[in-house]
């Protein structure tokens, strides 16, 4: 079967995230003082031909392995089955 998987990669609570401040600081000059805080992720898009009983534990080992950096990130995926027509 083949799957279109979304992995979403965000840092963990605690992190820093400049990025997320410089972008917070740039909102609030243009006038959005309403945002109380921003926090930069990635969305990574994979397609995958796995069996149903694996496509998650291959993901997860992706994730594991080079998708994320576990020590300073978290994840989490959706898949959803591709259906030929």
């Amino acid at each position: 079967m083949t799957y279109d998987v979304k992995v979403f990669v965000t840092l963990k609570e605690g992190v820093l995230d400049p990025q997320g401040s410089a972008v917070k600081t740039s909102l609030h000059h243009l006038g959005y003082t309403g945002v109380e805080d921003v926090r930069i992720g990635k969305v990574m898009n994979l397609r995958i031909e796995a069996s149903p009983e694996t496509m998650e534990e291959q993901v997860k080992e992706m994730c594991d392995k080079l998708l994320a950096n576990p020590v300073i990130e978290d994840y989490s995926f959706e898949a959803e089955e591709v259906v030929s027509t």
